[in-house]
């Protein structure tokens, strides 16, 4: 049974490395959206390899990231969290160095990998190694730090850009995980499931990340109409059907079909899609309003997005004991709506928009939506499984909302008309912009009708979730199976 108390030397400096480690991912997930514009005009690139940029590293964190946690459970969770770190810093470094868009593409796919290693260990390290009696109040703290982490990661991406410039936004994980690795290895005690001892789905992970990669390629591309990209499209596809049938033949595969038995956990995963994808599209195409149109600073256009995260830190953990007394379908039916009205608000967002009354304003109600629901959709999904499957269903979730954000990242500008120079032209990208968001906000309302019509209270005595502070825009909580 782990034995490290909070209140010991070791179990701060275990808690200070899981945080350390976490916000490195975290940050990275929130800033660059900030750094766009200035990529793009440095490195002269298309909005295409802008929204690469965004989403190569979303690819193989979503298709890796349960392949990321086994893998820790299977060889030690310290051993593959401290790799997932040296990992995601390497290739932050090699971001930072980027002479072309197409380096950094490839160098953003790279830290993804890193980040599906380092994302699942961070909690999963709490869980292994902290007292039973500490371990709540451990992940609640992981949880608060990490939320301030992702508060004030547009901000900190905003500062870097205007002052050091781009780079230092991937160039910052550097000197943290010079820091962070080096204290996993003294202060971290190693541990692993001696149960598992299945065999790894890595063609199950390669398939899936390879079917996101190419349907997200035709949708960034279709523009052209190519047979290429039709082609590509179709491969997708495949990829995605070949997935499907490994998983339901392997003995031990990544995602277990039979999980999906569950109604209540394919609801709320259907509505977790909807829900992320809008998420995704919004503040990819935000960032970029904020600065190509309305002609804020990169610091201004960070620091402009606080206010949606700091009221997911200040009330996430008060909306989920509000959710455990009501039940999750009224939460995940109102906050959908909230957020696709903050999206309809944001059409007021134009040249020379007014922070006070036309930005803040959609940024106040959208993050009143985001706390709405996240808490009770992520303790929705722990309920509807068993206990012994919680960590499984959560790391399925958490996938699914970050693959929901990358095909919305690439697909967005498609459906509202964004020309591959549009993000240079203010004109252009306002006038896509006021397109973009009414999608978004027909997708939240279907993801509120899916709630209303199939969620349903669940049953008494379930899991209910750990991490209740919580300000990550990307995704929601990830839960990792209790240990000892």
């Amino acid at each position: 049974m782990p034995d490290v108390r909070l209140a010991s030397p070791q179990g701060k400096w275990i808690l200070l490395t899981t945080v350390l480690g976490s916000s490195m991912a975290m940050l990275d997930s929130t800033v660059v959206n900030v750094a766009l514009p200035r990529i793009g005009q440095d490195l002269d690139a298309s909005l295409a390899a802008l929204q690469w940029t965004v989403n190569a590293y979303m690819v193989t964190l979503a298709g890796l990231i349960l392949l990321g946690g086994s893998l820790g459970d299977r060889y030690g969770r310290r051993k593959i969290f401290v790799l997932g770190v040296v990992w995601f810093a390497a290739a932050s470094l090699l971001c930072g160095l980027a002479p072309t868009s197409g380096i950094l593409i490839a160098a953003r796919a790279l830290q993804g990998i890193g980040g599906a290693l380092l994302t699942p260990g961070s909690l999963a390290l709490i869980q292994a190694s902290f007292h039973p009696d500490d371990r709540s109040r451990a992940v609640g703290l992981w949880s608060g730090f990490g939320g301030i982490g992702a508060a004030v990661g547009p901000f900190l991406g905003g500062w870097l850009v205007t002052g050091p410039g781009w780079r230092w936004v991937f160039l910052l994980n550097v000197p943290v995980a010079l820091l962070c690795a080096p204290i996993a290895l003294r202060h971290v005690p190693e541990s692993a499931d001696q149960r598992d001892h299945g065999r790894f789905d890595v063609l199950g992970a390669a398939l899936g990340a390879l079917s996101l990669a190419l349907l997200t390629y035709a949708l960034i591309e279709a523009r052209g109409g190519s047979l290429a990209v039709a082609l590509t499209g179709a491969a997708g596809l495949a990829a995605a059907v070949a997935f499907v049938h490994v998983e339901r033949h392997r003995p031990d595969p990544m995602l277990p079909p039979d999980i999906f038995a569950s109604r209540q956990f394919t609801a709320v995963n259907l509505v977790t899609l909807c829900v992320y994808a809008a998420f995704g599209g919004f503040f990819f195409l935000t960032a970029l309003q904020l600065q190509v149109v309305a002609g804020y600073s990169p610091l201004a256009a960070g620091t402009a997005l606080l206010p949606t995260t700091a009221l997911m830190l200040l009330f996430s953990s008060g909306s989920g004991a509000l959710a455990d007394r009501t039940g999750p379908r009224l939460p995940l039916t109102v906050g959908p709506l909230l957020c696709a009205v903050a999206m309809l608000l944001m059409l007021r967002v134009g040249k020379g928009a007014d922070y006070l009354t036309d930005v803040l304003p959609a940024l106040l109600v959208m993050g009143a939506g985001m706390v709405t629901l996240v808490a009770p959709l992520t303790a929705t999904v722990l309920a509807s499984v068993d206990t012994a499957r919680a960590g499984l269903a959560s790391g399925i979730n958490n996938a699914a909302a970050r693959a929901a954000g990358l095909v919305a990242v690439a697909a967005l500008p498609l459906l509202a008309g964004m020309g591959p120079e549009a993000y240079r032209s203010p004109t252009a990208f306002d006038a896509a912009f006021d397109r973009a968001m009414p999608i978004c906000a027909g997708v939240l309302v279907l993801g509120s009708a899916l709630a209303f019509a199939l969620v349903r209270r669940p049953a008494p005595g379930c899991r209910r979730p750990e991490c209740r502070t919580h300000g990550n825009v990307t995704a929601p909580p990830l839960e990792a199976d209790r240990a000892g």
